[in-house]
């Protein structure tokens, strides 16, 4: 073994500076290099970028976060990131036996299970009702006005992302069960339920919001017939579809065609490999909003009239692109790159800018570009995959 006081010592990393070859000088003022690090892009941005396209990145780790006994939830919400008007997003965890009390919104939830497992219940105007068990990487959908509940199981508890349509939501304006009961008089209570006064002696001091209750038991033992199940099911167990695998990765489409509650959010789970890309295209119906699961990511969004600007991401960042200003993603860490896009529409639709020029004349797509289609690698076509029955 050699000697450890001969070893040299590891050199840390140059601090980055806003330099690209001859362009650029460092910073002589005030700095902070490990958040200057985590978005090089903005820092020495690309010659090819231009204008003053809005800051198109936020992080969840600069989001307040409400913590209580049971859990916590922090959001992105236009107050935090400007752009994305069309949708809001909440990171919430729940412990064993944690519970998101019993609540609905003005607004449709959408969410995608990061880790863990949860039950979740639900009822709807016709009284017909909804329990199930939803782990890693499964979706569920409660439309507006619907009242529902999230749960954590055992052996950990959950992690989730919450997407909501509608980028002025705030998680701390829900109608909370709680609340309502709180703010009317137990006369009132006493009379709706025809029961004392005394029963409502119990009632919490403040609104639960989330709080520690026991773990619940088995589904069955938790089973309410109602009126007849739901006629759609709130929630979607994405085991059951297949990837669309390409080159440089996979992806999974979730709409109203395979996922019928979802009638307001549309979504694609993307991996992409290091070295790959999600390639240039747009979107002709609506905003994308990201989130950023697993993995670094480049992104450079084109917004028309000479402007351009690149951002960087990585896991628990949140992205927006305003409609429909094109954009690609890369990988560039060495790991596979994990991410939601979704989009407030009942469908998902992109063009594609390969698609387009390979499916337009050659000649008139040489007159622009100056070179032949037939330069062009092979363009692969996409359709929305179909759930095994």
């Amino acid at each position: 073994m050699p000697n450890q006081e001969t070893m040299p010592m590891p050199q840390a990393a140059a601090p980055p500076q806003p330099i690209d070859g001859k362009r650029g000088a460092s910073i002589l003022g005030p700095t902070n290099p490990a958040r200057e690090a985590q978005d090089r892009d903005l820092l020495a941005a690309p010659i090819t970028d231009k204008g003053t396209v809005a800051n198109l990145r936020w992080s969840f780790a600069d989001s307040h976060n409400h913590l209580e006994q049971g859990g916590w939830g922090r959001q992105t919400t236009i107050r935090e990131l400007p752009a994305a008007t069309t949708i809001a997003g909440v990171n919430m965890r729940l412990t064993p036996g944690g519970a998101r009390e019993m609540h609905w919104h003005t607004s449709a939830e959408w969410a995608y299970m990061i880790a863990g497992q949860a039950r979740i219940t639900a009822i709807d105007e016709n009284g017909c009702t909804f329990q199930d068990d939803v782990k890693t990487g499964d979706l569920w959908n409660f439309p507006a006005g619907i009242p529902h509940s999230i749960q954590g199981l055992e052996p950990e508890g959950c992690e989730f992302l919450l997407v909501f349509d509608d980028g002025n939501f705030t998680e701390e304006g829900t109608f909370l069960l709680t609340d309502w009961l709180i703010h009317t008089p137990k006369s009132v209570l006493a009379k709706n339920f025809g029961v004392s006064e005394s029963v409502f002696d119990s009632l919490p001091a403040k609104p639960w919001w989330i709080f520690q209750a026991p773990v619940p038991g088995t589904l069955e033992s938790d089973r309410i017939a109602g009126a007849g199940p739901v006629p759609a099911s709130f929630s979607f167990h994405m085991e059951g579809q297949e990837p669309i695998r390409t080159q440089g990765g996979s992806v999974r489409i979730v709409d109203s065609k395979n996922f019928p509650a979802s009638t307001t959010i549309a979504a694609a789970i993307v991996e992409v490999e290091p070295g790959g890309m999600r390639e240039m295209h747009w979107h002709p119906n609506a905003q994308e909003w990201q989130f950023y699961l697993e993995g670094q990511a480049r992104m450079t969004v084109f917004a028309a009239d000479g402007s351009a600007r690149t951002f960087d991401y990585q896991a628990g960042d949140v992205g927006c692109v305003p409609f429909p200003m094109g954009h690609y993603v890369e990988n560039t860490g060495t790991t596979t790159l994990r991410f939601l896009e979704c989009f407030r529409s009942d469908h998902y639709a992109d063009v594609s800018l390969r698609q387009w020029l390979a499916f337009s004349p050659a000649e008139l797509v040489k007159a622009h570009l100056g070179f032949d289609t037939s330069a062009l690698a092979p363009v692969q076509t996409y359709k929305t995959p179909v759930v095994p029955a």
